[in-house]
């Protein structure tokens, strides 16, 4: 198992390192960079986004805790334009993460200086206490 996530992590590094956007830092064709220099953050952290969260009603009645995984396409401007479901654990949290991250303020990503679009994802815990 450990040789197949070699390979996969060899065949992403052989990715970036052939895929000229990436490396250049250009976005020419208005596509979604997957990495840049800096990357977007959420302002005030993963935090600020949390403190939004209210945790499902369902979800507390049914136990469920864990982690929702969501990516976000964050623009040149520091805006979510496109917010999707990675991988959810239901129960009223998908939706919950998916409208704070949407909402959310991000510092944008950069490239030599230069304000560029890019995929972030994160991970929200839901944890009951």
């Amino acid at each position: 198992m450990n040789s197949v996530k070699t390979i996969f992590v060899l065949l992403i590094l052989i990715f970036v390192a052939f895929n000229s956007n990436v490396l250049c830092g250009t976005n020419q064709d208005g596509q979604y960079l997957a990495f840049a220099e800096i990357m977007p953050e959420p302002v005030g952290g993963i935090g600020a986004i949390i403190k939004t969260i209210s945790y499902p009603e369902m979800a507390k009645r049914s136990n469920i805790q864990g982690k929702v995984y969501v990516q976000a396409h964050i623009n040149e401007n520091g805006v979510a334009e496109e917010v999707n479901l990675v991988r959810g654990i239901g129960a009223g949290c998908d939706e919950v993460a998916l409208e704070a991250v949407k909402n959310a303020k991000y510092t944008p990503g950069k490239n030599k200086g230069q304000n560029v679009k890019v995929k972030l994802t994160m991970a929200i815990t839901f944890k009951l206490n």
